[in-house]
């Protein structure tokens, strides 16, 4: 008995060991890879300047409009085929790769096809999606990663992915030495992914495996089409929900695009706060839940506080300070990113409520309603940015933004009968004298 119970302690405390790897390994490559993001990418737009600036972030906005579809939503899919049958590797691998490399050729074709048929005179914006589509093809390798996912071993593609962020990295500060124009800024795009793709390759190759034994499976793609269907939908809802401002503001002037731009990265560098919050208390909530509903809900309750003060916190500073935050950042050829952004920041609410009302949902088995909100928010979005960007360009943009995350987010939960329990939450934490004090409590 004492041998077995050796064993087990051993075992469970290997399988720690790797998860703890994993994760470590994973949070490290998305931290390197946001901190060159944002380092570099000030670097390209101060460069650039607002016009081109905007021209390029519109080819990125455009291809990734066709790429939410066409990667099928098969991660997870995959995934958990592997993990629960480790023999059907070869063809989930295999068949995964060919639909995606299908969807690369597809979006492709699409993103292309979509500029020369709205703007056929604008050689340089169809040359940019072009060339900023094709790595889609590249994406399908990809697919390798969801091997290694399966096997809690995502820390072995994080380390080749750094090293190709580094060496692109490197690529754009010397473009930028060499006043390169902007149409090698969409290959290095390109160049990005492909030797992504390369790298996770080698490291695939690397670990035993072997590419020459990969098959595909007619009836596998089938079944993985079919059940991908929800998820794709569902990956295109909240691109067009979250991005399509982007899309519909460039199509009308590429320099108001650039201004936007700014506002909307600066915006999402503190997306990250609530993340941790969320992850943080969620295995305490789904605890309560079981054990004791009233106090559950209590904790929800100071979770919902949570979420406003870190809104505040956030917002109100750098509205104040917006002006100063940009100039600095990006320089004065991006002023009028200043005013965008200290309304834009604001939207910020939606973020942080949005995941309350998410991690709300997982744990009252409502989760179907995220998708019907998403689509919805979407829609109405769409028809916003139609009637504001027009007459008002940027600002226009922003309002709708603002306007949106404040219907479905905030307004949306007082009206929906499943969604009041969350509404009185959100009405609980508005009285901030008594937000407050149960923070303050609960953190003493």
């Amino acid at each position: 008995m004492l041998d077995k119970l050796t064993a087990l302690s051993q075992k469970l405390a290997a399988d720690t060991g790797v998860l703890i790897e994993n994760l470590v390994g994973r949070l490290t490559d998305q931290i390197l890879q946001v901190g060159l993001g944002v380092f570099v990418g000030v670097w390209v737009a101060r460069y650039l300047g607002p016009t081109q600036f905007g021209l390029l972030n519109y080819a990125i906005a455009l291809v990734s409009l066709f790429a939410s579809v066409a990667t099928m939503g098969l991660g997870t899919l995959v995934v958990r085929d592997i993990a629960r049958d480790p023999e059907c590797k070869e063809e989930a691998l295999g068949t995964a790769f060919v639909i995606q490399l299908a969807g690369g050729i597809i979006t492709l074709l699409l993103a292309a096809g979509a500029i020369a048929l709205l703007n056929p005179s604008d050689s340089l914006t169809l040359a940019l999606v072009a060339i900023v589509s094709a790595g889609t093809i590249f994406q399908s390798f990809e697919t390798i990663n969801f091997w290694f996912q399966s096997q809690v071993q995502s820390v072995y593609t994080a380390v080749a992915k750094n090293c190709v962020s580094l060496l692109i990295a490197g690529v754009r500060i010397g473009l930028i030495q060499l006043q390169a124009p902007l149409i090698a800024f969409a290959w290095v795009i390109l160049a990005e992914v492909a030797l992504g793709g390369l790298a996770i390759a080698l490291v695939y190759q690397s670990r035993g495996n072997d590419f020459k034994l990969w098959r595909v499976s007619w009836q596998r793609g089938q079944q993985l089409l079919h059940e991908s269907g929800p998820l794709m939908l569902g990956s295109l809802a909240v691109f067009i929900y979250s991005k399509i401002d982007l899309i519909m503001l460039g199509f009308f002037d590429k320099t108001e695009l650039g201004y936007y731009t700014v506002a909307v990265k600066i915006s999402e560098i503190c997306d990250f706060l609530p993340l941790v919050v969320a992850s943080s208390i969620f295995p305490k909530l789904a605890q309560l839940r079981e054990k004791n509903y009233p106090e559950y809900l209590k904790k929800f309750q100071i979770y919902a506080d949570a979420m406003l003060f870190l809104w505040l916190a956030v917002a109100a500073p750098i509205c104040l300070l917006a002006p100063v935050i940009v100039q600095t950042i990006y320089g004065e050829q991006y002023a009028a990113s200043g005013g965008l952004l200290s309304i834009y920041i604001w939207t910020l609410f939606g973020s942080n409520f949005g995941l309350a009302r998410n991690t709300y949902f997982a744990l009252e088995g409502q989760l179907r309603y995220n998708l019907y909100l998403t689509v919805a928010g979407s829609i109405f979005n769409i028809v916003l940015n139609a009637v504001l960007i027009p007459q008002y360009g940027a600002l226009g943009a922003t309002a709708a933004t603002l306007i949106t995350y404040f219907y479905v987010s905030i307004l949306v939960n007082f009206y929906i009968k499943q969604l009041k329990p969350f509404g009185s939450l959100i009405l609980g934490s508005l009285n901030l004298y008594k937000a407050a004090s149960r923070l303050l409590r609960a953190i003493g």
